[in-house]
């Protein structure tokens, strides 16, 4: 029986359908450190984790025989992807389940930032009745700023003009503007005329510090500033700075360049004195809807990789999206992108006499991947001659 580790309080349904499938299934709720990862993946075959369990490159190849991850979230810089391509594990994420949540919580944000709430919720939490327009605003006819237009980004694009907000947008890569968005030229184009900026930008190690003192320099006065995207993204102590100069007119900040390993550590922040500030755990995917929707879509990933070696939407692997075998068995094939293989592959199974059923390679970079349906399962020695052509990788027989 194949074996399933999930980690980090994935939902429910996730361990449910994998035993629906078949698995095994050991779940744990908190996230583990190198060491504590590698014992726990003795025997496993497929492991899924969110945002703070890291499967590097050392625990990868302490367990050489997983065959997939699954990162339960929309990042996947947790996972060392270079060397798990290199050595035959897909991983999986999900690009799409919770971009709702998070766009929902970036208007509730913009909304409470610039109506002052958490301040005022402050004050009347320590007995002072604050009653006054002071500082608050509609948003309806202020300019939000949207760095990074991706899913999310572009999405909070539409809801935010449906609230009566100017959009513009920063994005290294060409993207389509949806509705009256407007496209910046330069990311300081941007923040010269923002009231709110927002940061949606993905968690490639390039962006490591990529918003500090210079761009919040560059922002407008009262203008407010969010980051749901990557904690090590966005210079804090720069932004507390602009905060207690008066210069911004608020924040909300969602993720943190260290973050405890499991619900209920102790945090702390300079920031949490800050008067208009809203701070979240890192929750800006966490709603029951979102953890459902991707607790059933990266799981179904995992499923249809493991019984018929699809690679759709796997991040580090050349994509197939298959279907049944139409044989006997399957012959999926993972080998580094050199000329000739896929001949190889048809020259061995030829020496047996053994009729395709079906076949599809795909390539992706410096990794190519041919799925063979046959009519006859292979022998041994055949199985052994598609294992020692050059340049492969990983194989497996999938009946």
């Amino acid at each position: 029986m194949p074996k399933a580790l999930l980690l980090e309080n994935i939902h429910p349904d996730a361990a449910k359908s994998l035993r629906d499938h078949g698995f095994e299934v050991e779940t744990m709720k908190g996230a583990l450190n190198e060491d504590e990862l590698i014992d726990a993946l003795d025997g496993v075959d497929l492991v899924g984790v969110r945002s703070k369990t890291n499967v590097t490159a050392r625990v990868l190849e302490a367990r050489p025989k997983l065959s997939a991850v699954g990162c339960f979230c929309i990042g996947t810089n947790q996972v060392d992807l270079t060397y798990a391509g290199k050595h035959g594990i897909a991983v999986f994420n999900a690009p799409y389940s919770n971009t709702r949540s998070v766009v929902e919580l970036v208007i509730c944000d913009i909304i409470c930032l610039m109506r002052r709430i958490p301040a005022h919720t402050h004050y009347i939490k320590h007995g002072v009745w604050d009653k006054s327009a002071s500082g608050s605003h509609e948003v309806r006819g202020k300019t939000l700023g949207i760095i990074g237009y991706g899913n999310i980004g572009s999405q909070l694009s539409v809801l935010a003009e449906a609230l009566g907000m100017r959009v513009v947008f920063y994005d290294i890569e060409e993207k389509l503007a949806l509705g009256n968005a407007h496209r910046c030229a330069t990311l300081n184009e941007l923040l010269e005329q923002s009231d709110a900026v927002t940061l949606h930008v993905d968690g490639r190690k390039s962006n490591t510090g990529f918003f500090g003192e210079d761009q919040f320099a560059h922002m407008k006065q009262d203008a407010i500033f969010i980051n749901l995207s990557r904690g090590f993204v966005a210079d804090l102590g720069a932004l507390k700075q602009h905060l207690d100069s008066g210069h911004l007119a608020g924040a909300a900040v969602d993720v943190f360049p260290v973050e405890p390993k499991k619900s209920g550590d102790p945090f702390e922040t300079a920031l949490a004195n800050e008067d208009n500030m809203i701070l979240t755990p890192h929750i800006g995917g966490s709603t029951l809807e979102a953890q459902e929707s991707i607790g059933h879509f990266v799981s179904q990933r995992l499923e249809d990789y493991w019984f018929k070696g699809s690679t759709s939407l796997s991040v580090n692997m050349p994509q197939i999206n298959l279907g049944a075998c139409k044989g006997v068995c399957r012959i999926a094939h993972l080998h580094d992108n050199l000329p000739g293989v896929l001949a190889r592959v048809n020259h061995v199974l030829g020496e047996e006499n053994i009729n395709i059923s079906f076949q599809s390679l795909a390539t992706e970079g410096e990794l190519g991947y041919v799925v063979t349906d046959v009519s006859t399962k292979p022998s041994a020695d055949t199985l052994e001659a598609l294992r020692n052509i050059e340049g492969t990788i990983r194989m497996r027989v999938i009946s």
